[in-house]
């Protein structure tokens, strides 16, 4: 290389003057910068887009570690039942008039004088008597002896079957025709939950999961009350329980076409997001 042209030449090219350029080490030498900028630069992106995926799946994560519905919670509106008419109790009848008997008087015999004899005290004969009965008067207009008259007690009164009582509407029931729901259906139960149900951390912490059964009861007016946690993991009650009494009003109960204050067993399943 002339002495007129090293100061402005590059090192590489000092370095290589007189060798083979072709042979890969000169242009490695020669493109190195190049190489490193690109490769930081891929690095830096590929990091940028695993933090903002790691974030995304953070929230996603978080939605999942809610609410897997049962297979037992029956939340779809069973298609609308008739209402029955209950068949009329049959009329009571008013009590019969006792039966009157045919009956002649018991005449007692006296011994007196034949003017004094009245028609009345006259004993009557005997083939009068085959039909009647001996009383204390005459009953001429009455029916045979061999008569049957209504049942009844020992008072004489006639024996009336009891009426049926009227159903008690006001009290709780445990089972119903139309369950209690949430109001809009098992779509909107769902989106209830993913909002406001938190996995509580320790439980995640420690790995549990599994399902909680709430009981509570919803009056006619559709109000929750008596909330509890009757079965299921103690660290996933409290949250179960707080979200049912967090849901509002219920659309009640129907009983032979009435609103009724019913019991209500709703199951809510934590599970753990997968890894």
């Amino acid at each position: 290389m002339e002495s007129s042209t090293i100061l402005t030449a590059d090192v590489l090219d000092i370095i290589f003057e007189g060798r083979n350029k072709d042979y890969g080490a000169y242009d490695l030498r020669r493109t190195y910068n190049r190489r490193l900028t690109v490769s930081i630069t891929v690095m830096l992106s590929a990091i940028c887009m695993l933090t903002i995926g790691y974030a995304f799946a953070g929230k996603k994560s978080k939605v999942n570690n809610g609410l897997i519905m049962g297979p037992d919670v029956v939340l779809n509106p069973p298609p609308p039942k008739q209402k029955e008419e209950l068949p009329l109790p049959p009329p009571v009848k008013p009590p019969a008039a006792p039966v009157q008997v045919k009956m002649k008087a018991f005449v007692a015999p006296k011994i007196v004088n034949d003017d004094q004899v009245k028609p009345e005290d006259i004993p009557p004969a005997n083939e009068t008597l085959e039909d009647v009965k001996i009383g204390n008067k005459n009953v001429p207009d009455g029916l045979n002896d061999d008569v049957i008259a209504p049942p009844g007690d020992d008072k004489g009164s006639v024996i009336v079957a009891p009426q049926k009582e009227e159903e008690n509407w006001e009290k709780t029931w445990t089972k119903v025709e139309i369950e209690s729901e949430y109001p809009g259906g098992a779509r909107a139960w769902q989106r209830f939950l993913h909002q406001n149900l938190d996995y509580p951390s320790q439980a995640e912490e420690q790995g549990i999961q599994g399902f909680v059964t709430v009981q509570f009861i919803v009056d006619q007016e559709g109000n929750v009350s008596n909330v509890e946690a009757v079965s299921g993991a103690v660290e996933l009650r409290a949250e179960a329980v707080r979200v049912i009494k967090k849901s509002g009003k219920w659309t009640p109960a129907i009983q032979n076409g009435h609103k009724v204050k019913s019991i209500k067993r709703q199951p809510l399943g934590f599970q753990l997001a997968s890894e």
